[in-house]
């Protein structure tokens, strides 16, 4: 008997989630996504979670896994695609303001090392070594260096995963106007453009526009939407074997293939879903972008990326079931590392719904804590 899942939201979880759940031959999937605004497709992500100095714990464990899962999830992928392009692991290079705070960091990255050996060779490097691995750099301060950093470009991934998934399963560029559970049939009923869909299970991927599906049900839903913009430089640089470089503020400089850099992202709150390109943030990215690297100014913006990404009041992502809403699966709040978390996230769903045990069973039930029932 074949199992209908429904997913509305195609990016990096929503994408994942059915990449997986397509390899079973019992299970047909329908992917459902607007396109408008997807955090993902605006991205381009830093996997290198291990630098981070937030305190939360449980955050930590969660991206340190996903950052560990990224070597599995390519290889699958690269069974289908080319995946050179979307994802390479060059190393992070990670400036501080003292280089005493860089000593400290070192010191929290070679403990880190012990649980995730994947961060791979941890160096301080001076100018003249950074120079090595960047000979256009400008900046002649000390930084961080781990071999184990990545990039991923996110529109690309999730466009690629989309072309696989077209190969037997459906995918529906639709805007989704209302969800619905049928209690006689234990269905869930999906409508959009005058038309309805049943599925066994669902799972909401919508990022910052969950409240849209879940506040109609009665439930009042901690989720807020944040603005981030970044710009797309195309250089005559030999970009291939870069590392990321993350200097100190918002003007990551993420290197591509053929002289593509990616510079961003800002963190723009209360401006809700707007997606206008704001030229004095653009410019002021690719100033402070131009401080690491002075070339960058004499470069013209290619383009801009913008999207919307989903943040909860306390920060913190949520992913997993809601009480009373059964066969129903929700992801939402993954902020500014979305494309670490999102890929073992989308897999630990569609893991529960093969009824397989996954290390987040503490997660499943975490959205009761931001999904509550309006009062």
């Amino acid at each position: 008997m074949t199992t209908s899942i429904g997913i509305i939201g195609g990016g990096i979880v929503g994408s994942t989630a059915a990449f997986y759940l397509s390899q079973q031959d019992d299970i047909k999937i329908t992917l459902f996504d607007e396109g408008v605004g997807q955090a993902t497709s605006a991205a381009a992500g830093i996997i290198s979670p291990w630098l981070s100095q937030r305190r939360n714990k449980e955050w930590y464990f969660l991206a340190k896994e996903g950052a560990s899962f990224y070597h599995t999830f390519i290889n699958d992928l690269s069974k289908y695609i080319d995946t050179k392009e979307i994802y390479q692991q060059q190393g992070t290079l990670l400036y501080k303001k003292t280089d005493k705070l860089l000593q400290k960091l070192e010191k929290l990255a070679q403990t880190r090392k012990e649980e995730a050996p994947e961060i791979g060779d941890i160096s301080l490097l001076n100018q003249q070594e950074i120079n090595q691995l960047i000979p256009n750099i400008s900046d002649t301060n000390h930084a961080l260096f781990v071999s184990g950093g990545a990039r991923v470009d996110g529109a690309k991934l999730v466009e690629s995963i989309r072309s696989i998934i077209k190969e037997n399963q459906q995918y529906k560029h639709e805007f989704i106007q209302s969800i619905a559970y049928d209690n006689m049939s234990k269905n869930w009923i999906v409508a959009y453009d005058s038309h309805q869909e049943v599925f066994d299970y669902l799972i909401l991927a919508t990022g910052a526009w969950l409240p849209n599906l879940l506040t109609p049900l009665g439930f009042k839903v901690d989720v807020r939407p944040q603005k981030g913009q970044l710009i797309e430089l195309q250089t005559n640089l030999n970009t291939s074997n870069w590392p990321v470089i993350m200097p100190v503020g918002e003007s990551d400089i993420i290197p591509f293939e053929h002289g593509k850099i990616v510079i961003g992202a800002t963190h723009e709150d209360d401006l809700g879903y707007d997606l206008t390109p704001d030229l004095s943030e653009l410019l002021h990215l690719k100033q402070v972008a131009s401080e690491t690297i002075s070339t960058f100014s004499q470069e013209i913006i290619n383009r801009e990326r913008i999207g919307t990404r989903a943040y909860t009041s306390d920060y913190s992502p949520f992913f997993g079931e809601i009480t009373n809403l059964p066969n129903l699966y929700v992801a939402s709040g993954l902020g500014s590392s979305g494309l670490t978390t999102g890929p073992i996230i989308g897999k630990t769903i569609s893991d529960w719904i093969l009824k397989t045990e996954t290390k987040f069973e503490d997660y499943r039930h975490k959205p009761d804590h931001y999904v509550t029932v309006n009062s």
